[in-house]
Order: C-alpha cells, then structure tokens, then sequence
C-alpha cells in the first residue's frame, strides 16, 4: 500500500540548542563591540589626561627656565636649573605616552598637533641647553657685585688718600695741587662709572671702546699723580700718595676681574635669548598644545553622546 511521504521536522531540543547558539554568538559579539567602545574611550580619556598634564609640565619648565635666568644668586639659578630640566623630562615622558596612544587609535588631526609641538620643543630644548649653563654663571651679578664691592672700596680709598696728600702741599702749590687730584679722582671715577655700562653692554665692539677708555682714565690718574707728587713734599706727602698707588692698583686690579665676568656676560646672554627666539617658540609650542587639548575634547565629547 502506497504511503504518504512526511516532511522532515527536527526535534524541538536540537532547535533550541541552534537558538541559543545562535544568541550567544551575538552576545558574544555585541560584548566584544562594547568593550572595544569602552577601550576607545578610555585610550582616549587617558589622552586627554596627558595632553593636559603635558602643557603643565611645559609650563612648569618654561617657569623654571625663566626663574633660573632672572635669579640673583647661584644656589636660586641653580635649583631653578635641576628643575626645569627635570619638568622637561616629564614632558618627553608625556610626549612619548601620547604618542603611542594617538597611533593607536588612528587620530591623525591630533597627532599632527602633538608632531607640531614635538618639533618646536626640539628647538625649545636647544635652546634652553645654551640658556641654563649661561643663567647658572651669573658672570655679570658677579661683575656687578665686584664693581659696588671691591672696586667701590678702592674708589672711596684712593680719594681718601689723594684728598689727603692734596692738603700737604705748600701755599703757592695748594690750587695746582687741588687741580691735579681733581683730575685724578675724576679718572678713577670714570672707570668705575664705566664698569657699569660695561656690565650691561653685550656688544664686543662697544665692550672693546669701554676698555680702551678705561685703560686711558687709568693713565690719567697715575699722571695726575705724579704731578701732584711734585707740587709736594716728598717727606709729608709720601704716605698719602703710596696709600693712593696701592688703592689705584686694587682697582684696576679688581677692574680686570669685572671686565673679564662682564666679557663673558652669562646673564645678558640667557636674557637676550629668553626675551627673543625661546619666546617666539615656547608660544608656538604653546599653542600646539592648545589646539591638540581642543581637539582631543571635541572628539572625546563626540564620542561620548
């Protein structure tokens, strides 16, 4: 006898094993979905806390190295120094950080900002390589120092003593003798008020006019000394006029040392250099990092919606 021929069902168990394959591999694929949003979002959070912590430690560095140039004593220039240097170690340290993160996740926009800021810090480093050892010196502090210390005290003498070998002189000598120390104590005078200019001048030119002037109020006043001796008495007048030589020798003496510290001219240096190029790239470096901060936010926010 003929028989029907019955459809094929499968049993309702292996059915819903099918199913609940089937749901587990979605499950499976939409946990894998939000965890890549959440590892997205945290590399980019972490990013964004590094860019900001990077433009504190730039700014921290930036501070230091400034600090480290105006400082009036070596122990304050010093510990300005160690601490910009090391403000700038945690900027590379952040910079290199971000770096990996902004490959990983692809944000060209961003990572052409942090390229941007990485090559004007190159040129900030060299920089203030050349400006730290220089701020450090503190050649013309100490030049200025010498000038309003030893070389003020040498002054003071030497028109102490001239003064005094003036009053010996006899009657008929008193106004040549006056003149002469006059003339004597305007050339030491002069060199000190020379010193000065010297200090602040960054100019070799002009350093080398202010030496040679020095060098001629220098032989002005030992003229001038000798003319007085002759107006004198060379028994009363001996002691005022040795006290003066030595005082006149300190000075120039002293004078040497100024002019050395001032030709090295460390602080004039670091300061010319902080007020010019390093100011133009730390505002470019700056705003790098500003526009990098901006657009890490603008994206994090995006992403976040």
């Amino acid at each position: 006898m003929f028989k029907p021929v019955t459809r094929f069902r499968p049993h309702a168990r292996s059915t819903a094993r099918f199913i609940r394959g089937l749901c587990l591999i979605a499950l499976a694929a939409t946990a894998a979905c939000v965890d890549g949003s959440k590892t997205v979002l945290n590399e980019q959070a972490e990013a964004h806390r590094l860019s900001s912590h990077l433009r504190v430690e730039f700014t921290r560095a930036t501070d230091a190295s400034n600090r480290a140039v105006m400082a009036d004593t070596d122990e304050a220039s010093a510990a300005a120094a160690r601490e910009a240097q090391q403000a700038r170690q945690s900027v590379q340290h952040d910079v290199d950080a971000l770096k990996k993160i902004l490959g990983d996740l692809g944000d060209r926009e961003e990572a052409g900002h942090l390229d941007r800021f990485i090559a004007g810090f190159d040129e900030y480093q060299k920089l203030d390589d050349t400006i730290l050892p220089l701020a450090v010196e503190n050649t013309n502090i100490k030049a200025q120092r010498l000038s309003f210390g030893a070389a003020q005290d040498a002054v003071d003498a030497f028109r102490q003593s001239i003064g005094a070998a003036a009053h010996l002189a006899p009657a008929k000598n008193a106004a040549l003798a006056d003149a002469a120390a006059a003339r004597a104590e305007a050339a030491v005078l002069e060199i000190q008020v020379i010193q000065a200019r010297h200090i602040a001048e960054s100019d070799e030119a002009a350093m080398a006019r202010m030496e040679s002037t020095m060098k001629a109020s220098e032989a002005t006043a030992r003229k001038s000394m000798d003319t007085l001796k002759g107006l004198l008495q060379p028994a009363t007048a001996a002691p005022p006029l040795t006290a003066a030589a030595e005082a006149l020798n300190r000075l120039m003496t002293t004078n040497t040392e100024i002019v050395s510290l001032s030709r090295r001219s460390s602080n004039v240096r670091s300061l010319a250099l902080s007020l010019g190029k390093k100011r133009t790239v730390t505002a470019e470096c700056d705003a790098s990092l500003q526009a990098l901060e901006d657009t890490l936010a603008a994206h994090h926010f995006s992403a976040t919606r």
